[in-house]
Parts: C-alpha cells; sequence; structure tokens
C-alpha cells in the first residue's frame, strides 16, 4: 500500500525535510549558547540528515557574529568531507565506517543552505573512533556508540587546533547498547581491522570473543 493511501500517516522526510534543521536552530543552538553563558568557541558533529549540524551553525554563526567556528565531522565513505575541504567538488562514494546513520552520499536539503556557513571539516578515522568508544566507557563511564566517539574525537582534534583555554562542544547521539555485540566482540573487531586499535588496557572491557 502507499504512503498516499495509509491514513493516519505521515512521511518524516528527515533528511530533506528542513523542519528538521529548524527545530535546531530554535532549541539545540540557543541551549547549548545558554549553558555556555555565550563563552563557545568551537563546535563540532557528524551528519546524517545534516538537520543538527546545520542548525546549530546556523543559530551560533548568528549569535556570536560569526566567531563561533562550527567543522563537519565525517567518517570513512562519506563525500562531505571533501566537498567542504575541495570547496564544492562533490566526489562519487567509496568505502564505508563501522559508524551507522552518519556520513553521506550527497548533501540534503537539511545541510545544504548552510554549507557556506561551516568553517571546515575532519576527517575521523574507524581506528580513532572504536579506541574512543573504550576510553568513554575507561575513563568518563560513558557507554556510547562509535558515532558518538567520533564526535568526541573530533571535538578533541577541534579543540587542538583552536589552542589552549577554548570552550568546544559536539553531541553524544547513540549509545553502545545498540551495538555491544559488535563493538565488544574481538571476533567482530579482528574481521574490521580494530583490534589493535584499541590500547591494550582497555581491551578487558571485550565481552565476547
Amino acid at each position: 500500500m502507499s504512503l498516499e493511501k495509509t491514513e493516519n500517516s505521515v512521511w518524516t522526510n528527515q533528511f530533506d525535510n528542513v523542519a528538521n534543521r529548524r527545530a535546531h536552530i530554535e532549541t539545540t543552538g540557543p541551549e547549548i549558547w545558554a549553558q555556555l553563558g555565550g563563552k563557545l568557541d568551537g563546535f563540532t558533529c557528524s551528519t546524517g540528515t545534516g538537520g543538527t549540524l546545520a542548525g546549530v551553525t546556523r543559530y551560533l554563526k548568528e549569535v556570536s557574529d560569526g566567531r563561533t567556528e562550527c567543522w563537519l565531522a565525517d567518517p570513512p565513505g562519506s563525500v562531505l568531507f571533501s566537498y567542504i575541504t575541495s570547496g564544492g567538488k562533490l566526489n562519487e562514494r567509496t568505502g564505508g565506517s563501522i559508524t551507522e546513520g552518519i556520513g553521506q552520499g550527497r548533501v540534503t536539503d537539511n545541510l545544504k543552505p548552510e554549507i557556506k556557513l561551516i568553517n571546515n571539516a575532519l576527517h575521523i578515522s574507524d581506528e580513532k573512533s572504536i579506541a574512543m568508544v573504550y576510553r568513554l566507557l575507561d575513563e568518563e563511564g560513558l557507554y556510547m556508540g562509535a558515532s558518538s566517539a567520533l564526535n568526541v574525537v573530533a571535538a578533541y582534534e577541534l579543540a587542538q587546533k583552536l589552542g589552549p583555554g577554548k570552550s568546544v562542544v559536539t553531541v553524544l547521539c547513540d549509545g553502545a547498547y545498540r551495538y555491544a555485540d559488535r563493538l565488544f566482540s574481538k571476533k567482530w573487531l579482528d574481521s574490521k581491522g580494530l583490534y589493535e586499535a584499541i590500547p591494550e588496557h582497555l581491551r578487558k572491557y571485550i565481552a565476547l570473543e
């Protein structure tokens, strides 16, 4: 049965419905700015629909008079890192990543209006993301998925670029409970070539052989 014939149904079209972007302009951006008391130097996150990055970027750029730097964080297999760093050249998508729900092969309608406001992009390898999954669990007690870990790696790298004393914000967007049978499985990690990326003292958290 087609959507048009299904009663009481709505197609959210989250990738290209710009209400997604607008929600972050009206809520997420202001919340971040308020909680930091306006002392925010950088924001970075990955993109799925693009709504979070686009909406938060639009708000932060306006409220800070352009002072807050906003960077896209991108996993392997996505074209957006090269698109932003090449000045708008959209390459063919190749490869893939262990992250799910982020990384794109196109510029979504949510992201498109704000693409010129984004300062730059960071390419984050799967090796860095999986190591951060384990570091977050060990050092912060945070049981996060690979997309959240990628965002934290990006925030760390952006903070290094901006220098000491700067405030950088990112988004924790997924929990590890959805992916525990992979992220904490030695067999799966070996199959992806990622076992060696996990610091030896953190391998104690691997629950499955």
